[in-house]
């Protein structure tokens, strides 16, 4: 039976390859982590929007709303709150490091709007 033969000069190939294929793809790993810490903030922050929200359509002080936001928020978020006589919105924002001590800096916003409740309107 014969054997196929190998080249010599394909015999390092899988190496080659490997070697140009691994930073790619370690890339492509980081790429997708980053991507999923900001979808991940992003969803904090309207989480913790929708929690202010509802505690200023109670008719909260704003330091209470602020504290209900911030539980959900990611760390470091401001929260904005402003009211009508009929609503109240809430917007969390946040600066993020999706890759950690990297340089690299990505603002996120979540928005919440509630119909105050009755008992809360003044005058109501």
């Amino acid at each position: 039976m014969d054997r196929p033969s190998v080249r010599r000069g394909e015999a390092g190939m899988v190496t080659a390859e490997t070697a140009i294929v691994l930073p790619v793809l370690m890339l492509v790993l980081v790429g997708a982590v980053a991507a999923v810490t900001v979808v991940g903030a992003q969803l904090r922050c309207v989480d913790a929007a929708r929690e202010g929200a509802r505690a200023a359509a109670r008719g909260e002080e704003v330091a209470a709303i602020a504290g209900w936001a911030g539980r959900a928020a990611p760390d470091g978020a401001r929260t904005q709150v402003r009211t009508t006589e009929d609503e109240v919105r809430v917007t969390v924002t946040a600066e993020i490091a999706p890759l950690g001590p990297l340089p690299w800096r990505v603002n996120v916003a979540g928005d919440a709007v509630a119909a105050r409740e009755p008992s809360a309107v003044p005058g109501g």
